[in-house]
């Protein structure tokens, strides 16, 4: 019997990893045999965390979860996905404005690569506020992010700030 695994690749920055994007890649991994949680090396942005760094919180955070992988890359999502044999990218959406450029992206990538689909992932609404930016800036000015990202996530966003 040929067997093909389902493979999803859930790309993102991950500047740091929330409780939000946690909560898309627990749901992905019930729906795909293997998701490649994939962190953008994206130039155009300024991140806080390095990409090693942010590749290490995910593989702490994400070690329950035996059919979810770890990985970076350069360039567009859709070759990454091709790349790795992936039938889809996933995305997860907070909000209807996040829809609008989710939805452009989405064409673009079937255009590039017609057999990869994008599955759009609508987060839990205790998480849909959640972003990494806002996560960010209330630990900067000394706010508790307690229940949007992992303590250790938060611990690391504390040390981070106290060396700037």
């Amino acid at each position: 019997m040929d067997f093909h695994l389902r493979i999803g690749v859930y790309p993102g920055s991950f500047d740091p990893v929330t409780n939000g994007h946690l909560d898309v890649i627990e749901r992905a991994a019930n729906l795909f045999d293997r998701v490649i949680v994939s962190v953008s090396r994206n130039s155009n942005k300024n991140p806080l965390f390095i990409v090693k760094e942010r590749e290490e919180m995910l593989l702490e955070v994400l070690r329950p979860y035996n059919n979810v992988l770890v990985d970076s890359f350069v360039g567009l999502t859709v070759n990454f996905a091709l790349e790795k044999g992936a039938i889809a990218i996933i995305r997860g959406l907070r909000a209807i404005s996040d829809f609008e450029n989710e939805f452009m992206m989405a064409l673009t990538n079937k255009k590039l690569a017609p057999a990869v689909d994008t599955i759009f992932l609508m987060t839990k609404p205790e998480f849909s506020f959640i972003s990494s930016s806002a996560v960010k800036e209330v630990v900067m000015f000394g706010g508790s992010v307690k229940g949007l990202v992992p303590p250790t996530v938060e611990e690391k966003l504390i040390v981070k700030y106290e060396s700037i």
